[in-house]
């Protein structure tokens, strides 16, 4: 098991930089498509293009903020050597289940580069989620094995 504690802090960088990488590509996959939805004033089922262009925009900035907490999360797990806990840990979980996906639809859409990508990250997060484990395993009491010193407190007695 000392390997996996070795490996994980790496793997939790790694992942955190790709997570940062992508999330700046999303951005800027978005941005473009922003722009070419506007000047060929593209519309769908009437809707305004500038009402698309402002949303592919906005979807953009908000996906790629999410990708940005997680890489965070990661960071911060690969900085103290500490599991996440609670919220964080099901954003990292969703973010798996959501790179899943899209390596799912890159396959049919994109190709298949586009599919081993998208699962070279989510390997990367499982792996960082499976190294770390559970992070509220541990006793939160410690596990001395050793006695207190001295008799253990006498109750109060009515005079």
């Amino acid at each position: 098991m000392d390997g996996v504690r070795v490996a994980r802090r790496p793997v939790a960088l790694a992942a955190a930089v790709v997570l940062i990488l992508e999330a700046f590509g999303i951005v800027l996959l978005n941005w473009i498509l922003s722009i070419v939805v506007d000047r060929q004033q593209m519309s769908l089922a009437g809707l305004q293009p500038r009402a698309m262009s402002t949303g592919s925009w906005v979807g953009g900035i908000l996906f790629g903020l999410y990708l940005l907490f997680c890489a965070v999360v990661l960071l911060r797990c690969a900085l103290r050597d500490r599991a996440p806990g609670g919220f964080t840990r099901i954003a990292l979980i969703s973010c798996a289940v959501v790179h899943g996906m899209l390596g799912a639809f890159a396959v049919g859409l994109v190709g298949w580069v586009a599919f081993l990508a998208m699962m070279a990250v989510l390997g990367l997060l499982v792996l960082t989620l499976m190294a770390y484990g559970e992070g509220f395993s541990g006793d939160p009491h410690g596990n001395a094995e050793n006695t207190p010193n001295g008799a253990p407190p006498v109750a109060p007695t009515s005079a």
